[in-house]
């Protein structure tokens, strides 16, 4: 499945692209005009360069980690996955957060989160008594097994 989505480059920046033809995401570039040291533990926001327009409020655009660059060095979305709504249409920051122990840098062009584009289920919650009946239950962290 496709779908147009505009986009517009703020600075001079790769588009997002999809690494390979079976990937979910495309990556999302460090549009910094100099290295970017990331503390351990400390957040920074990274700009990307871009700004897009969803085409309805049936879409969300979803930013995750890469995952070579969180389990190589630690480095990932401070609030794990971003959503970008429909009506927003400022530059599309990342704020990264170094996990380790030791300082990581961000060199100007590097691939620092994924973008996923997806679709948006609204809900009208419906109060109710009592919830259906499951085998679980109220059961939580834990309490299916290791």
């Amino acid at each position: 499945m496709s779908l147009n989505i505009q986009i517009k480059r703020l600075r001079d920046v790769p588009l997002p692209a999809y690494a390979t033809q079976g990937s979910a995401a495309m990556d999302l570039c460090a549009a910094i005009d100099a290295p970017v040291t990331l503390e351990p533990h400390k957040p920074v926001m990274i700009p990307t360069g871009i700004a897009i327009a969803l085409p309805s409020a049936d879409c969300v655009a979803l930013v995750y980690a890469r995952s070579g660059l969180a389990a190589k060095q630690g480095v990932a979305p401070v609030n794990a996955v971003g959503v970008i709504d429909s009506d927003y249409r400022g530059e599309i920051s990342v704020a990264l957060i170094n996990h380790s122990d030791t300082p990581a840098t961000i060199e100007p062009g590097m691939r620092i989160a994924q973008l996923l584009i997806s679709p948006v289920l609204t809900a009208q919650w419906q109060e109710v008594d009592a919830l259906p009946e499951t085998v679980r239950g109220t059961g939580g962290f834990g309490s299916t097994g290791k």
